[in-house]
């Protein structure tokens, strides 16, 4: 029996704005436009209806009395007293026609309530064959009468008949409700508008962004978030920063025992055994570097307009320096906010990678719709669907024919992809089209 409730439940909810500005709209507007529709049908249907019969009603008693008055005193044949008292008393214009017929009877308006108002009470009072015109914008309403062989007609002013205040009414209904949606609408938009400073300032923090210009605006609620997100970034990037002198610190030490063994392998007698030596010393270098690139970061370096494609043509010409056969193709827009550095590092790891495995590498880079896509495909063994995500962990190698990564320590692919999502996308991977493995990189541009 829920089933048709959830349908509706669901289109409604799909038919609904999603943003917190239009359903905050629809939160104010709809009351006010549920409340004015009520007193409006209220009105309308209890005062407006009651007033314009009322008057209907008082008008065809007058009209009535002077029927009685024709039909009890016809001694004069030309009605002038009548006509005086009519026009003196009653406020009608009228006069009698003698051998005139009643005109055909016109269409009836669907929603004129004076005409229906009228007949209803010219039946009931009266009870003879009339003809009325309500219709039009004219100031008068006209009223024939069948009295025998001539007809009586009258002229009243619509005002005698018709409750006229109803269109002051709803206009001073819609225009009050219009000022204060406008007012409503303002106000609303100064309240909203520190909410999408938050959202712009989070998003902006989450790419790697300054957030120097952001301050906590409207009302407490929001001030407290504002504030909160505030001392989170302050304190994600104190860790940062003291992450990195820590890591800095590591590094100096750890280099100089390192130059102490290479000074220590140099002034030994050259034999196998010292050529061992100094090659675990360069792994040791080689896997140090490693180690603090991908902790590091690079957390300093700003966010700036850069060109991309030349950025990708750097990455690709160091790789034909070396022999590697790379093509690259860019579509739409190649000037991007991000971090040129950590960027080009991190299309650098996944071409090396590329190259280091395969024979033919395309580099293919497209900036629409507000998404920067770079994906690199080669023609080497690629790697098996189950290990995708496993080799994006830190220190991850495969044992099979495919390695990850070139310097052996596992940190090529976390390192791309700590570099797009701190630019508030990401790296994923697939089976290309050339039979080998694609890397994808996706960022917000």
């Amino acid at each position: 029996m829920l089933a048709p409730y959830r349908f509706l439940g669901r289109r409604l909810g799909a038919a609904m704005p999603k943003g917190l500005y239009a359903r905050a709209l629809i939160i104010i507007i709809a009351p006010i436009v549920i409340l004015q529709s009520v007193v409006a049908f209220v009105f309308m249907e209890r005062h407006w209806q009651t007033v314009t019969r009322r008057l209907s009603a008082a008008t065809v008693r007058d009209i009535s009395a002077i029927v009685d008055l024709i039909e009890t005193y016809p001694s004069d044949p030309t009605y002038e007293q009548i006509i005086r008292i009519a026009q003196d008393r009653l406020g009608l214009i009228i006069s009698v026609v003698p051998g005139e017929p009643l005109p055909p009877a016109a269409p009836k308006p669907f929603f004129s309530l004076l005409d229906s108002a009228l007949s209803d009470e010219i039946s009931q009072q009266i009870g003879k064959p009339f003809w009325i015109d309500t219709v039009g914008k004219s100031n008068l309403v006209e009223v024939r009468i069948q009295l025998g062989d001539k007809v009586l007609r009258v002229l009243a002013r619509r005002s005698q008949t018709y409750a006229s205040n109803s269109e002051i009414f709803i206009f001073w209904m819609v225009g009050t409700s219009l000022v204060l949606l406008v007012i409503a609408i303002a106000f609303l938009r100064n309240q909203i508008r520190p909410i999408q400073e938050l959202a712009d300032a989070a998003e902006g923090f989450g790419k790697g962004r300054a957030i120097e210009d952001f301050k906590p605006r409207g009302a407490r609620e929001v001030r407290r978030a504002s504030a909160t997100f505030i001392e989170m970034a302050d304190r994600i990037n104190r860790q940062m920063e003291q992450r990195t002198t820590m890591l800095a610190g590591v590094s100096h030490d750890l280099r100089t025992v390192l130059t102490r063994f290479r000074l220590q392998l140099a002034l030994l007698r050259e034999n196998d055994d010292v050529r061992a030596m100094r090659r675990d010393v360069d792994d040791m270098q080689r896997m140090l570097e490693g180690y603090l690139a991908f902790a590091r970061g690079d957390v300093d370096e700003p966010t700036v307009k850069t060109d991309v494609a030349a950025l990708i043509a750097d990455v690709i010409e160091g790789s034909r320096r070396v022999g590697h056969l790379v093509e690259a193709r860019f579509e739409g827009d190649p000037i991007v906010s991000l971090r040129p550095n950590e960027f080009k590092r991190c299309i650098g790891n996944l071409v090396a990678n590329a190259c280091r495995h395969g024979n033919t590498i395309v580099v293919t880079a497209t900036h629409v719709e507000g998404w920067l896509t770079v994906t690199v495909d080669d023609d080497g063994p690629g790697i098996p669907e189950d290990q995708f995500e496993m080799v994006f962990r830190p220190f991850y190698r495969l044992d099979e024919a495919r390695n990850l990564d070139e310097s052996g320590t596992g940190l090529g692919l976390p390192i791309a992809r700590d570099i797009a999502r701190a630019h508030g996308g990401d790296v994923t991977l697939s089976t290309s089209p050339q039979g080998g493995l694609r890397a994808s990189i996706e960022i917000p541009a």
